[in-house]
């Protein structure tokens, strides 16, 4: 069994399931938390905020598909704070190269209440990593961090996209390993969703230099792309060929009307095309940093600038865009409203990531647009892109060696915070007392 149901449940309706043996297939089946096998019979400090979480992002779908608002429960006795929040991104971070970051672990168990204060911290993952369902990055992140993680605390770059599956009926799909995108991007409801693999399938000649393997001739769907309009572009994950996916996108950006074999005379009638994130480069095992989608996105718009004599007009989500920044501010907020009944995201939201280029000025930018209903805070780390004795683009607002500097430091200014405001309401109290004497 790869699954057990606490008795009572704390959160009605939601699954344990073990990080050992718990499928993509077992998270499908509705709200779930994944655990490390030693806290399967008794939930760990992490337990309650991945719960809620997750309950929270359910309650977001069922608002987005329905008219009336879903009546919320009655919120239990929590020691979970409201005032503030964290948010992480993931590669950089809290992970480098697949592997944990030293003080990763110890930062998790910090926010869940192993501190000085006894506080617990909520928490969430905001990545631009591409490719895989929240439910796939989920399994990984509890079996390398060996914590209680549930999907719902999860925001990649592409799942603001899944608002876009009504609105499109043939889609191309395009990175990430083998056919993962195609089945991130029909898990997001997406209708009829194409690869570039189907493409080259239906005409060999279409990429010169690249040839399908048998696993990919046998997954690729043959059909007649002579008769196929494709009405929107969708790069969810970094190429595995930028060679071969440059061409069929160009092949596309410059057809009459997504339409593969024709090519427009005034190249404005090509379909969209939207990026899950614009990183230029992150953080992997290697010792520099290595090339991303962002690079990509730069690429396509040089050779369409090239081909064409015009400006590619392009979408971007993930980090820096405000979009990701509000759709995570309205998950804490139905958090929130469901473990504390105040229909409010927290005061504060403090941001810790390694690249400057997308982490903290997405963080800047959304705190002091005028979308933003609280406080966003960014907190830079050393263990990522941002190397010692560089000038980052964009300054933080602070500065620390690795994420367990973060959480500490984030920890400390909210009760100094509300140390400070105690003292100031004394203050006053006994102003007034002494005015009525």
């Amino acid at each position: 069994m790869s699954e057990i149901l606490l008795s009572p449940p704390a959160k009605p309706g939601i699954r344990r399931l073990s990080s050992i043996s718990a499928t993509l297939e077992d998270i499908a089946l509705g709200p779930s938390i994944v655990v490390p096998p030693e806290h399967m019979a008794k939930p760990s400090d992490a337990h309650e905020t991945a719960a809620a979480m997750e309950m929270a992002k359910c309650r977001l779908k069922e608002r987005a598909n329905r008219e009336d608002h879903v009546t919320p429960p009655t919120p239990r006795e929590t020691l979970v704070t409201d005032q503030y929040a964290f948010a992480f991104d993931i590669d950089g971070v809290l992970l480098r190269g697949g592997k944990p970051i030293p003080q990763a672990v110890e930062a998790m168990k910090v926010l869940n209440g192993q501190n000085e204060y006894g506080v617990k911290v909520p928490y969430i993952f905001v990545t631009n990593g591409g490719g895989k369902t929240e439910q796939e990055r989920c399994l990984d992140l509890s079996r390398q961090l060996e914590l209680e993680i549930s999907p719902g605390q999860f925001i990649c770059g592409h799942t603001p996209m899944r608002e876009m599956a009504q609105k499109y009926g043939t889609v191309l799909v395009v990175g990430g390993e083998g056919e993962k995108c195609r089945t991130v991007a029909e898990g997001y409801g997406f209708r009829d969703v194409v690869t570039p693999g189907d493409i080259i399938k239906d005409n060999k000649d279409t990429t010169p230099f690249r040839k399908l393997t048998a696993d990919e001739k046998e997954h690729s769907r043959l059909r007649n792309f002579g008769e196929v309009e494709i009405e929107a572009i969708f790069v969810f994950a970094d190429s595995r060929d930028w060679a071969g996916d440059q061409q069929i996108i160009l092949d596309l950006l410059m057809s009459k009307g997504g339409r593969l074999g024709t090519r427009s005379e005034t190249f404005d009638e090509g379909p969209p095309i939207y990026f899950s994130h614009n990183d230029i480069v992150w953080s992997a095992s290697h010792s520099l940093t290595r090339m991303g989608m962002g690079a990509l996105r730069m690429s396509l718009e040089a050779l369409y600038k090239g081909l064409t004599g015009k400006d590619l007009v392009s979408t971007a989500f993930g980090k820096p865009q405000i979009g990701t920044f509000q759709f995570a501010t309205r998950l804490l907020q139905q958090w929130r409203k469901d473990t504390h009944g105040i229909d409010a995201p927290p005061q504060m939201v403090y941001f810790v990531g390694d690249t400057p280029e997308s982490d903290i000025r997405g963080t800047n930018e959304f705190n002091g647009s005028e979308v933003c209903e609280n406080q966003w805070y960014s907190i830079l780390v050393r263990t990522g892109v941002f190397q010692e004795g560089t000038k980052p683009a964009f300054a933080p607002n602070a500065t620390v060696d690795n994420v367990l500097e973060a959480v500490k430091y984030g920890i400390q200014r909210e009760v100094d915070k509300t140390l400070k405001l105690r003292v100031q309401q004394l203050s006053e109290q006994q102003e007034a007392i002494a005015e009525e004497s």
